[in-house]
Order: C-alpha cells, then sequence, then structure tokens
C-alpha cells in the first residue's frame, strides 16, 4: 500500500518533502508526482486511473493559489484525498487553504493547514492504519514521543 504525493508545481517540494520525511518514519511506500490539473489534466487522468495497479490507497495533493488540484483528484477517485495548502505571497495560503476546503457535495477533500505536509502524511498513515494493526502501533508510539516532547519541554521551561 502507498501514498501518492501529488503537487502542482517543483516549487511545492520543499513543502512535499514534509510528507516524505513523515511517510518514511512510518515505513509508508509513497509516489511523489507534479502534476497541474491546469496545465497537465490528461497526464493526472492517467496518474489517477493508475492507482490501483500501483496500490495507492490514499493521496497527498499539494498546491498553491487556485489550488484546484486536490480537489480535482478528488473528482476522479473514490480513495481518500488530503490537500495541502501552500503559503503563496499574495494572501499567506489564505487562497489556496479556501479553494482546498471549499468542495461541493459529494467531492470531499481532507485539508490540513498551510504547508502542513507532515500533518497530511500522518493522517493519511491513520487513515492506512484502519486495515494495518503494526502501522497503528508505529501511530501509538509516535504519539508517545509527541507527549514525552511536550513533557520535556516543560521540564525545560520550569528549570529556567
Amino acid at each position: 500500500m502507498k501514498v501518492a504525493i501529488i503537487m502542482g508545481s517543483s516549487s511545492d517540494y520543499t513543502v512535499a518533502e514534509k510528507a516524505t520525511k513523515m511517510l518514511d518514519k512510518f515505513g509508508i511506500e509513497y509516489v511523489v508526482r507534479v502534476i497541474s490539473a491546469h496545465r497537465a489534466l490528461d497526464t493526472l487522468q492517467q496518474c489517477v486511473a493508475d492507482f490501483e495497479q500501483e496500490d495507492i490507497k490514499c493521496v497527498i495533493g499539494i498546491a498553491g493559489k487556485a489550488a484546484h488540484l486536490p480537489g480535482v483528484i478528488a473528482g476522479m477517485t473514490v480513495l481518500p484525498v488530503i490537500g495541502v495548502p501552500i503559503k503563496g505571497s499574495a494572501f499567506l495560503g489564505m487562497d489556496s487553504l479556501l479553494s482546498i476546503v471549499q468542495m461541493p457535495k459529494g467531492v470531499p477533500v481532507a485539508t490540513v493547514a498551510v504547508d502542513a505536509a507532515d500533518n497530511a502524511a500522518i493522517l493519511a498513515c491513520q487513515i492506512l492504519a484502519i486495515g494495518s494493526p503494526d502501522l497503528t502501533t508505529k501511530l501509538n508510539n509516535y504519539k508517545q514521543e509527541l507527549i514525552a516532547d511536550v513533557e520535556q519541554q516543560d521540564k525545560d521551561i520550569k528549570t529556567e
């Protein structure tokens, strides 16, 4: 089982890397593609059509500005799609965020915070964990790491 990470432009790769690092942490395979929903629709349609044979089970769509990519993907598949809005210079990512969350009835896209591809990867892992006790254990361990980190921060701040 794999996750597809699709971004509209190679300039989005620094955000996409957050997802790849998190998926690596959990041992989840992934593919990364650059496919614009506006400039390469035929390529995107073929990519989505190939998901089943590539064992793709969840999609992370990363897009900025008009940010139609995750919604277009969601319109072509029944797989869960997680949208990651990209922070642009003009509206600080609010344009992207609103484009991704304002989907029409029947075409849902889960959406994370602006530039939060790491959270998108965690959500993808949580979706995949429904059928994987091993992945569930890894996620539980990760949650314990988060707790330990906060406890250490609390300890550090008390000693200052």
